[in-house]
């Protein structure tokens, strides 16, 4: 049965879609979101005006741009030989670090996940101490490991592992915590250890994220090690930026296009593995 309020509303809204209008209005408006807005608009124009950008010299340049990628786009070929070891050695580097620190990812997850021991300093501490590693940018790392360890791979290795790790760790505790309550606490009622919920219970519940969260760092971290390799890491990043330095356009440009086409090749693999697993 109707009530007299909702069919006043009903006969309401039956005049105005006669008069051809419909007065559409949000009962719960959010006041922080414009705000916020407001806030970053704000932000963009005063980082603009402490820049001091000459859009003129911008905009002049801008044809430029245009032949770069026209001389990009020749690819040289005879440099080949040179590149295909690089390109070996950044796939090597990429799932090294990543193998390392899925391990070392998913072990200290286990502790920053609230739900699994339970002990709330513990999962607070861990929380904080790889959300400072995180917060240092790869290439600090990196050049933190080559004064330690020389200049070679073993650099990018170690220092992609640091903020590797430190991004599964947080990944895998959310995903670990996203584990229904109840399935939890069903466990442990009849006396199994936190350990075995977490090895035989929560592991298999989260395998399919942990397979996403994977294949998307992993095509991080690929994409990271060309960067690394123009600081020294090794790679193909020494390559393309050797060869741009040397106005050699054609084989940067070759490099450039592998590079592209094996991370697209990562994103597909992991879709497909995903969906096999789902």
């Amino acid at each position: 049965m109707i009530s007299q309020t909702s069919s006043a509303d009903i006969q309401q809204i039956i005049r105005r879609t006669r008069s051809g209008k419909i007065a559409v209005s949000c009962k719960y408006k959010n006041k922080f979101i414009p705000r916020f807005l407001i806030g970053i608009v704000i932000l963009c124009l005063l980082s603009l005006v402490y820049l001091d950008i000459n859009w003129i010299k911008l905009a002049l340049r801008l044809p430029d741009i245009g032949g770069i990628f026209w001389e990009l786009a020749h690819f040289n070929f005879a440099n080949f030989d040179l590149i295909l070891p690089a390109i070996l050695e950044t796939v090597s580097i990429a799932v090294l670090s990543l193998l390392y620190s899925l391990l070392l990812g998913i072990f200290f997850g286990m502790f920053a996940a609230r739900n699994i021991f339970r002990i709330t300093w513990l999962s607070v501490f861990t929380q904080a101490f790889f959300t400072f590693l995180r917060a240092v940018p790869t290439p600090i790392w990196v050049l933190l490991m080559l004064v330690c360890l020389g200049m070679g791979p073993e650099a990018g290795v170690a220092g992609l592992c640091v903020h590797t790790t430190a991004f599964f760790t947080k990944s895998f505790a959310q995903t670990f915590e996203s584990i229904p309550e109840e399935t939890l606490e069903a466990l442990a009622v009849t006396g199994t250890s936190r350990l075995n919920i977490f090895t035989n219970a929560v592991l298999p519940a989260a395998f399919s994220q942990i397979v996403a969260w994977i294949g998307m760092r992993l095509e991080i971290n690929f994409s990271e090690c060309a960067i690394l390799g123009m600081i020294g890491a090794g790679g193909v990043g020494f390559v393309i930026s050797r060869n741009m330095q040397n106005y050699d356009y054609g084989t940067a440009g070759l490099a450039i296009f592998l590079v592209f086409l094996i991370a697209y090749s990562i994103e597909r693999l992991f879709v497909f593995v995903k969906q096999k697993s789902a």
